[in-house]
């Protein structure tokens, strides 16, 4: 069979070689030689993953040839430069796993007002060091209710509050020659009801319809329904909608306003892959894949990281090898954390589905440790599932956009003597403010009675209990509501991967509780956590004494002294045996003589590490900690971690 189709696939090239090679004539030849080359050695990987996704159909080689042509024509219209670009990538393929690489996220509305203005801000952004900008969902959306953008009405038109597809073209071309790459959310689960192929659907032409999943009446939908998990269960119980208009269910995973896109059929993939490329000619260098887990449906499961889900993935991917080899791929798989890594592809396609991923569980377990000021669990789970392919990288991050959702395995609590659905009870107590002693101030999101599962919304600085201290004028409080702020930045910005900032968090910007006030965000309060960046609170930063200047200040110094650190460089870690449940440890790249040692201490209290611990690590006698340097008295037999102290320790001249 499998000959089969190699045969099959290489006389569909070479029968439509004569319609591609008439596609790119116009081009130089440099360029025609590349693209050639490129679909040559995609090939194989074009077919194995498009076969067993549409092998079946009778009409297979013909979507295969409209594919490839569509690939051709996108070719064609790339601009020289990212063709230059592309060209350096294949030349570099580990620059994402580089100690340079600096994330940071931002709601351009939010942040700046649109896109000309935040092409304004590219000095705070080389301030910072950030060299990946991840920009929030910018597409026009239905403008009263678009889930923060998730709901797609255009692809190719950019929001007009935010300015035009040319400004973000421009934009893009201004990041570049300042060292950062444009990431972007590609939302390929679904668009928004209002999305010309959605209303072409409801008006009835049946073309438009095989794009979405509709159902007559109830049957299928509650046949389904057996197995699915509710996303928002507050919002938009359920997974299907019913259209009074048409007398039709339609399916929609998140919100009523979003519509499932049906990928069995191939006309749909051949429509987004083009979506895709088009916004790859506009200059992303990182599409985060929105929601990777729910793209395919199979009855009697619940439709979530089902193998064809991969092959979509692995598809796009092969096929932008050919078009575009400079665009990575980030997956958004808030899953078990062993569907999490499966992500990156496995075996001989690790590296060819997302090269870069969400880390869902360090955040978590950063937020555990804080509450219990235990790192038993994060030991545990970080050894077990930390390691990934050479060639991917995790993106690791304290917050982002969406709620925490305590995404930990339950069989590694239960190996650390935890039971998960008890844990996840006091996780969720202490982060809403109702668990005696707690210093946060979170809300809580989206319960659901029938599971007891809820997540959590909040900025970091209310969850670490600055927002508590300020209130309490304490002044201890207030120290240590900082140094826990600044302890897990510590642990992104050196564990292994691409680090991420939520933009407002380098100055310790608290909940802004303005959301309730818009009737159109009111029912989502992650928008909490959302908030428009307050320029004259930002300015203070620069003004020694205030708490934005000491966060930001030493955010900063942590950003510069990671770049001047190679053995922070891609995503080796070793975790260390402190023999102190309060303290976190691990190397970075423990054979080069240049490693480096983290540890972080999760207590309020001080705490001790004996300098064996050091020494069996590989580093003794000359050696001195970055973060503090002399602090380290090396006549001493123990090392004095301070309440929340983070040391980056290392071998000195």
């Amino acid at each position: 069979m499998a000959n089969y189709w190699q045969i099959e696939g290489q006389k569909t090239f070479e029968r439509l070689q004569p319609r591609l090679e008439n596609i790119i004539s116009d081009l130089p030849q440099e360029d025609q030689t590349k693209f050639w080359e490129r679909l040559e050695r995609q090939m194989p990987d074009i077919l194995q993953t498009l076969v067993p996704l549409y092998g079946e159909r009778y009409d297979f080689f013909y979507h295969l040839e409209t594919i490839l042509a569509a690939a051709a024509e996108y070719y064609l219209r790339r601009p020289a430069e990212l063709k230059v670009l592309d060209v350096e990538r294949e030349a570099n393929t580990s620059w994402f796993q580089s100690e340079q690489m600096m994330g940071a996220v931002c709601y351009v509305d939010r942040f700046a007002g649109d896109l000309k203005h935040l092409a304004g801000k590219i000095p705070y952004f080389q301030e910072l060091g950030i060299t990946y900008l991840h920009l929030m969902p910018l597409f026009l959306s239905p403008e009263d209710n678009s889930d923060g953008g998730y709901a797609v009405s255009d692809y190719r038109q950019v929001d007009p509050a935010l300015g035009t597809m040319g400004d973000l073209r421009e934009l893009a071309h201004l990041f570049r020659e300042n060292g950062i790459s444009l990431v972007i959310d590609f939302v390929f689960n679904h668009t928004s009801d209002e999305h010309q192929w959605a209303e072409k659907a409801r008006a009835g032409e049946d073309a438009y319809r095989e794009y979405y999943f509709f159902f007559r009446d109830r049957t299928m939908p509650d046949a389904y329904e057996q197995n699915l998990r509710e996303i928002f269960p507050e919002q938009a119980p359920g997974s299907f909608t019913y259209l009074k208009d048409i007398d039709m269910w339609v399916w929609t995973t998140f919100n009523t306003f979003q519509w499932d896109l049906n990928y069995s059929n191939p006309v749909v993939f051949r429509e987004m892959l083009s979506e895709m490329l088009f916004l790859a000619n506009v200059g992303v260098e990182i599409f985060r894949l929105d929601a990777v887990a729910f793209t395919w449906k199979r009855l009697g499961t619940n439709c979530e990281n089902q193998p064809e889900a991969h092959l979509l993935i692995q598809a796009f991917f092969a096929i932008m090898q050919v078009v575009a080899p400079a665009v990575l791929f980030k997956s958004e798989a808030i899953v078990h954390p062993d569907d999490v890594v499966r992500y990156f592809g496995r075996g001989d396609r690790a590296g060819k589905e997302c090269q870069i991923s969400y880390n869902p569980m360090l955040m978590v377990l950063l937020w555990d440790a804080l509450a219990t000021r235990k790192v038993n669990l994060m030991n545990y789970a970080l050894a077990k599932r930390f390691a990934i392919p050479d060639n991917c990288a995790w993106v690791n991050y304290v917050r982002v956009h969406d709620d925490i959702g305590w995404g930990f395995a339950d069989e590694d609590a239960a190996m650390v003597g935890i039971n998960g659905f008890d844990h996840r009870q006091f996780l969720n107590a202490f982060y809403t403010g109702r668990f005696e002693g707690t210093f946060a101030r979170g809300l809580p999101f989206n319960y659901n009675p029938k599971t007891g599962d809820m997540r959590i919304s909040g900025m970091a600085a209310s969850l670490v209990g600055l927002e508590q201290a300020l209130e309490l004028g304490i002044a201890e409080y207030i120290e240590h509501a900082i140094r826990r702020h600044l302890l897990i930045h510590s642990i992104i910005l050196s564990i292994g991967g691409i680090p991420l900032l939520y933009l407002n968090d380098e100055v310790a910007t608290m909940n802004d509780y303005s959301y309730e006030d818009d009737p159109n965000i009111a029912q989502d309060n992650r928008w909490v956590h959302r908030p428009y960046t307050d320029w004259e609170n930002n300015a203070l930063r620069d003004i020694p004494g205030t708490i934005q200047h000491r966060v930001f200040s030493e955010i900063q110094r942590m950003i510069e002294l990671r770049k001047s650190l190679p053995a922070l460089a891609g995503n080796e870690m070793k975790l260390v045996n402190t023999h102190n449940g309060n303290i976190f440890g691990f190397v970075r790249s423990p054979d080069r003589v240049d490693k480096v040692m983290v540890l972080a201490n999760f207590s309020e209290h001080p705490h001790f590490i004996l300098k064996e611990v050091l020494i069996a690590s590989g580093l003794s006698h000359k050696i001195d900690d970055l973060i503090t340097p002399g602090s380290i008295d090396l006549k001493s037999e123990a090392v004095v971690m301070e309440p929340y102290q983070y040391r980056w320790i290392t071998k000195v001249d």
